[in-house]
């Protein structure tokens, strides 16, 4: 586990080290301030370590990798999701004449641009290099870049990489074999995704070692926090068109379906709103477009699924709303950080109904195919080489839709290993044993996703400070009241002061515990009566402080 005292870098910069930084992110990117905690990481960063750095969306992170990449001598790697957010990242670099130049190589891109940036990688002319997960999985990119002098290994959304995360992608998994076969340059991995157990898990799937870890700004006091309860589906669905019309503009508005962007969009622009829908089964060209269009003040509002808005930089967002309810608060809180990132009021309004929350739990709770798992694991064990996943799905007769969640459990559970050269079985686990190691990876899944939901169903029924309820969960502590929620407005986040003591009591924020059936677990909220402690199968658990007496169900590890 991450030590507590990873959480804080206590060591003191050297101010030869400070002047450096602070005169290359003047000089080069016209930043005269950087904000708090970047400093210390990219201080860590050249001093060689490896940092796991959390912050919230739009609090400039990527100054990070670009003030160290500036001043360290080899090439910075980067490794970023989308590629419109390499493309955002290249431009804002080669908007600064006197940066290092950044180059991105992706599919999007024809093979002559991508052969072009490879000379210039080759030419040793390169500063910043920006590709996909998915190109670090060929074996000619990873001979190209052990052949270059990598300093800097950057991971962006680096929470891709859990699988407990809200936006998992296997090809994260392949990161730290990239990592190694170059020559085991200094990882910066970076989220805005920062609950406990999703970092622990980034750093033993990047393997970082001996990392810092340094988490700063998740506080964004000028978004006010607002939940409406609903108890009928078309009420909802009216007050929220009618907040999109009388809320300041631009914002976005998130949706729970495709259909949904599409009902809501059609809605807004009946009503002489500029409304555009987006969802993950645009086209490329559509998707970039639209971000495009968004960025440039084209649209009022962008309804959208939760496929839209990783990595989208625009300032002036001044609503956030949500008409369903996200699968988890981080998931929910990197969506509401999209708003005000100017410091001007913003607002984050999620529209509840209780009965939405049911939804998501039965989806939650959907047991995994044992017969597709058993054809899968029956042809991985009949062959004697490893396989690409458009092999198998020929011999498993699956689509790859079909083919790609139950592979991820037998890849998870540890029954099959996807590997440079494919896809292998386990040598010494047999076909039964794979299935039930797979369906039992499922019911922990199931377990993690139902306890999500319960966190997100704490947040929209909470009485108490909606903000001090969001920053325990990310670990960082707040004493009093915000006074900018609904909470807060109405009195009752008052009357229901949580009294937390982080560090008092038996069983403090970040300790770790043992439950006799549950196993080992991390507490990540303290209260008067009760604490909550995650466990690696279980999820989220609200545990009464008298019952874990009488009972003696937790000991401190």
């Amino acid at each position: 586990m991450l030590s507590a005292s990873t959480c804080e870098h206590a060591s003191v910069t050297s101010s030869t080290t400070t002047d450096r930084i602070s005169n290359t992110a003047d000089e080069l990117f016209g930043w005269t301030e950087l904000r708090p905690g970047l400093a210390d990481a990219i201080a860590q960063v050249l001093d060689g370590r490896d940092v796991l750095a959390i912050m919230p969306t739009g609090y400039g992170k990527s100054a990070v990798y670009k003030v160290a990449g500036a001043l360290l001598p080899g090439m910075t790697v980067v490794v970023s999701p989308l590629i419109a957010l390499q493309d955002d990242q290249v431009a804002g670099i080669r908007d600064r004449p006197t940066a290092p130049t950044a180059y991105a190589i992706n599919s999007a891109q024809g093979e002559r641009a991508n052969e072009e940036a490879w000379r210039e990688v080759e030419g040793g002319r390169v500063g910043y290099l920006f590709l996909s997960p998915e190109q670090l999985a060929r074996e000619d990119v990873i001979e190209r870049l052990a052949a270059a002098s990598v300093s800097l290994f950057v991971v962006d959304e680096a929470h891709c990489v859990s699988s407990w995360g809200h936006d998992f992608r296997p090809d994260y998994l392949r990161l730290h074999d990239a990592v190694d076969a170059i020559g085991r340059p200094t990882v910066l991995a970076m989220t805005a995704t920062g609950a406990g157990p999703v970092r622990q898990e980034i750093v033993d799937r990047l393997e970082l070692r001996d990392p810092v870890l340094i988490s700063r700004g998740y506080d964004r006091p000028n978004i006010r926090l607002e939940v409406v309860r609903h108890s009928d589906d078309d009420a909802k669905r009216a007050a929220v068109v009618e907040d999109v019309e009388s809320l300041q503009k631009p914002g976005l508005l998130y949706v729970g379906t495709r259909r949904d962007t599409e009902r809501y969009a059609e809605e807004l622009r009946s009503r002489g709103l500029r409304a555009a829908a987006y969802h993950g089964g645009l086209g490329a060209k559509d998707r970039r477009g639209l971000h495009e269009g968004f960025r440039a003040d084209e649209y009022d509002v962008v309804v959208a699924t939760s496929a839209f808005g990783m990595g989208i930089d625009k300032a002036g967002i001044r609503f956030v709303l949500h008409a369903a309810v996200t699968e988890s608060v981080d998931e929910y809180y990197q969506e509401v950080g999209r708003s005000g990132r100017d410091g001007e009021p913003a607002l984050a309004r999620l529209h509840y109904r209780s009965e939405d929350l049911s939804l998501r739990s039965f989806f939650a709770g959907n047991s995994p195919n044992r017969s597709r798992l058993e054809r899968i694991a029956t042809a991985l064990a009949s062959v004697e080489r490893p396989v690409s996943a458009a092999e198998l799905a020929e011999a498993t007769l699956l689509s790859s839709r079909q083919l790609g969640p139950s592979l991820s459990l037998l890849i998870d559970a540890g029954a099959a290993v996807d590997g440079d050269d494919g896809i292998s079985a386990v040598s010494d686990m047999g076909v039964g044993e794979a299935v039930a190691a797979a369906v039992t990876q499922a019911e922990n899944r199931a377990n993690i996703d139902e306890s999500r939901i319960a966190m997100m169903r704490s947040y929209a029924e909470t009485l108490s400070c909606r903000r001090i309820f969001l920053l325990g969960y990310f670990g960082e502590e707040r004493d009093e009241p915000c006074g900018n929620c609904d909470t807060c407005t109405s009195g009752t986040a008052y009357e229901h002061l949580d009294g937390a003591d982080q560090d008092a009591g038996p069983f403090p924020v970040d300790a770790t515990v043992r439950h006799r059936e549950w196993g080992s677990g991390t507490v990540m909220k303290v209260e008067d009566d009760r604490i909550t402690v995650f466990f690696g199968t279980e999820g989220y658990r609200v545990l009464s402080l008298e019952a874990i007496a009488e009972h003696d169900l937790l000991e401190r590890v």
